[in-house]
């Protein structure tokens, strides 16, 4: 039987996630990536602030007490707004973006794709608990 403690966590998490994935949601990366633009260029403060399961994963490593899930889990997300950045540096202020990037920034998304996170990331919730 899982917590009620947890549950609450996934939970939480659950709403955190579809928030980020309504904000950025798009056809294509490129559509995403310019949705996060339109963000980022405001305040790079700003494009952090509109992503809440990156403060909660710092929440779950605190409560967890560092537990090896946890540290994955805000580990990946770190990887994820790194990525995010990099990837928007890269196509809006440097315009540099290699031919084969672009093909895939191009390519359309399955409608799900963006939903990933939900499915991901509460098992680690769950292990750094259990």
């Amino acid at each position: 039987m899982i917590n009620e403690l947890i549950l609450n966590y996934i939970i939480i998490y659950i709403f955190l996630e579809i928030y980020e994935v309504q904000w950025q949601k798009a056809t294509t990366m490129i559509g995403m990536l310019a949705r996060m633009h339109e963000y980022y260029k405001k305040s790079v403060f700003l494009f952090l602030i509109m992503h809440p399961t990156f403060y909660f994963s710092i929440f779950i490593m605190l409560v967890s007490n560092y537990n090896m899930y946890a540290v994955f889990f805000f580990s990946i997300k770190v990887l994820d707004i790194g990525m995010k950045i990099m990837l928007i540096k890269q196509v809006f202020i440097d315009k540099e973006i290699s031919h084969e990037l672009s093909l895939a920034l191009l390519a359309p998304l399955h409608k799900f794709l963006p939903f990933m996170g939900l499915v991901v990331y509460p098992p680690f919730i769950y292990l750094a608990f259990s």
